[in-house]
C-alpha cells in the first residue's frame, strides 16, 4: 500500500467517487480506500483527493500528485515530503 521513492512515498489506493462524504475509509485488498464526495468529472474527484490526502498527511497540496490512474478508480499517489513511517501513521493500517 505505501512504498517508499527517492523524495517521498507513492500509496496505492482505490477511490470511490459520489460517497456521502470524503474520507479513508480503511484497506481493501492492499490498497488504501477512499471515499469522495466529488464525481468524477472534469477531475473533480482528483482534485477533492489531493486535499484530502494533504490534509491528512499535514503536507501542501502541491506535494501530491496522481502518478497512475488518472481516470481510473486504483491511482498511485506520490507525496514528496513525507515519510512511510509518518504516513503509515497517520492512515489507516
Amino acid at each position: 500500500m505505501i512504498e517508499t521513492a527517492a523524495d517521498g512515498i507513492i500509496i496505492h489506493l482505490k477511490v470511490i467517487p459520489r460517497a456521502g462524504r470524503s474520507e479513508i475509509a480503511g484497506v481493501r485488498d492492499n490498497l488504501l480506500l477512499v471515499r469522495l464526495n466529488a464525481p468524477p468529472v472534469d477531475g473533480a474527484a482528483n482534485d477533492e483527493l489531493i486535499a484530502l490526502l494533504a490534509g491528512v498527511l499535514g503536507v501542501p497540496k502541491r506535494a501530491v500528485s496522481i502518478v497512475t490512474g488518472t481516470t481510473a478508480r486504483r491511482k498511485r499517489v506520490r507525496i514528496t515530503g513525507v515519510t512511510a513511517d509518518r504516513a503509515a501513521s497517520r492512515l489507516p493500517h
